[in-house]
Parts: C-alpha cells; structure tokens; sequence
C-alpha cells in the first residue's frame, strides 16, 4: 500500500487539532489540499476516507462520521476504537470528572420526554457514587468511596460542566438544557448500542434526541431530521413503520391538505389588483402585436386619422377662444 501523502496528512491534523469538523468545514479543506470538491467528486473523496481509516485501524483509531441529533448537523472527526470508555477521557480529565461524565451520559440518555437533554439544576444535582465500580467488580459503598468523589464539591461539578460542554462532551441546547455534544456521539456509538438505547427504525443510530409513535404501546422511534426525509413527499404514508398509526406532523412541517393557491379574505383585493395589472398587460401587448402585425397602408391611415383628429382640436380650442374675447370687445364698445 503506497504510503499517506501530505493531503492525507493535513486532513488528519486538521481533525486532530481543531477537533470535530463540520462537513461543510471539512469539505472546505479536503478542496483547499486535493483541488476537487467532494460534492461532485463522492468516489475520490470516499477512497481518501478509506485509505486514511486503513492507516488508522493500526492504531485503534478511526475517521468517522455522525449526525448531530440536535440540530441535524453532519461532522466527521477522529475516535479511538478501545472498548474502555473511561480511556477516552482519561489522558485529560480525573476520575471523578469522568464519574461525573458518566453520570450525566446516563440521566440524559435516560431523560422521559425524549428531549435528550436536562437542565442545570438536574446536571448539578447528579451522585457520583453510583459511577465508582472497585476493581473486584463491586459497586463501591458509601463508607468505601475515594476521597476524591467524596470531596467533589458543587463548585467543581460546574467547573467540570463547563469543561466537557467546551470540549464538546457535551452541549447546549436550543433550549438551554444540556445534551451531548459532536464528540459524544462520535465516540459513544458502542456504549449506546451496549446499553440498549432505542435506534432509530431509518438509519438504526441510537436516539438520544427523537420522535416517539403516538401509539404508547408502539416502542418505535425516529430522529426529526430522517422523519423528514422519510415522509418529505407530500403524498406519502405516514405510518408508523411498526403499528401503522398515523404519525402526526412536526411543527412547521407543510401540510399537503392545505390549499396554498387559495386566497383569505383578507388577500382577495391584492389578487383583484393584480389580476387587473395582468389584463391591462396582455391588452396592451395585443395592442403591440396587432401594430406589428398590420401592413404599412394601415399604419399610415391610422396616422392620418390622428393628425385630422388633431388638427380638428386645434381648430375647436381657436373658435373657443375666438368665441370668448368677442363679447370684451362688445362691452368695451358700450362702455364708451
């Protein structure tokens, strides 16, 4: 295998050093270092991904691809395939920031309202006790707890907050709640699948932020972003792929029973008005044609007829005037 050019290269350290790349950033730099756009060049920009991840696979690393649930945003980035998830953290943050990262994972992985996300108060408010496990497999008791989780004060958990969020461990919502961040889902796609968090029936990524079946008994759910790709035609079914109920529209979503072409009462004199406009124009261009179309011997009677028509105008605005400055010249008589 021929060995990792300096574009190879530079797309690794640009993921390695800014972090998560967005892919309209990301495609920015793959056309800055190969001279091609991946949108109208898919099968080289695919076979760089491929040879970089066969480099990679040596180390336990990997480039990959994810959505982020959150606002539907697709980023690329470098993750470590090492099955010990504290390892992911470990070269940077300590244990009891990792205990308090794993706390949060859970409460908001596990949040009811399929939100996929939690307030500050219930981030703050989350035990670290339940994240200790001793190296005999057991779940560490109260009296047997490190006296650095014991000793994690309020102050701390926010510090720490506020170092996963810039991170990219975690983030915030629109909203303002906390959710998982890009490198959470990048790195995370084992421990959801090992945990049982529900996948999405479309794309089969575990749903952290989605849309559940109206059907309580249906256990069915689906991302926002692939409900749209799946019921984007306007006549399509919208079932549910698992009970068959139907499956209501998100907010904003166009609704293809509505007649859009129909007119409120409100909006009747505009379209009266430009209805008009629209006579007036094609009247004026018949007008147009019929000129273009009639022979030189029509155009120079219709001529004729408008300078006779002046001409008569004149002679009326003469005898008018003419008409007026009569009875002056009368009266003046009088007078004297």
């Amino acid at each position: 295998m021929a060995p990792l050019s300096w574009r190879h290269h530079t797309l690794l350290q640009a993921l390695l050093s800014r972090g998560p790349l967005s892919e309209r950033d990301f495609h920015a730099v793959f056309a800055a270092v190969s001279g091609k756009n991946p949108a109208t060049h898919q099968q080289l920009f695919n076979d760089t991904l491929l040879k970089l991840n066969k480099e990679l696979a040596y180390l336990q690393f990997e480039l990959r691809a994810c959505i982020n649930q959150y606002d539907g945003t697709v980023y690329y980035g470098v993750v470590n395939n090492i099955a010990d998830e504290e390892s992911k953290l470990g070269t940077k943050y300590s244990v009891p920031q990792i205990a308090f990262y794993k706390g949060l994972l859970e409460a908001i992985v596990q949040e009811a309202g399929n939100d996929g996300s939690i307030t500050n108060i219930d981030a703050l408010n989350v035990r670290l006790e339940n994240q200790v496990v001793m190296v005999d497999g057991s779940q560490d008791s109260q009296s047997r707890l490190p006296t650095s989780i014991k000793n994690f004060t309020m102050s701390q958990k926010e510090k720490t907050l506020n170092e996963l969020i810039r991170d990219h461990w975690l983030s915030y919502s629109s909203t303002g709640k906390i959710g998982l961040g890009i490198r959470s889902f990048l790195d995370l796609r084992s421990w959801f699948r090992g945990n049982d968090i529900p996948s999405c029936v479309v794309c089969n990524e575990a749903c952290i932020k989605a849309s559940s079946c109206p059907n309580e008994g249906c256990n069915v759910r689906i991302h926002e972003y692939c409900l749209k790709k799946k019921f984007s035609q306007r006549k399509a079914s919208r079932a549910c792929p698992g009970c068959g109920t139907e499956w209501p529209r998100q907010e904003g979503e166009f609704d293809g029973d509505d007649d859009v072409n129909e007119p409120d009462e409100d909006q009747a004199p505009p379209a009266n008005r430009s209805s008009s406009r629209k006579r007036r124009r094609g009247v004026k261009a018949e007008l147009v044609e019929e000129n273009e179309n009639a022979g030189p011997s029509t155009v120079m009677h219709r001529r004729s007829l408008r300078s006779a028509k002046a001409e008569a105008v004149e002679a009326a605005q003469e005898a008018s005037s003419a008409g007026t400055s009569q009875p002056t010249r009368t009266s003046k008589r009088r007078k004297k």
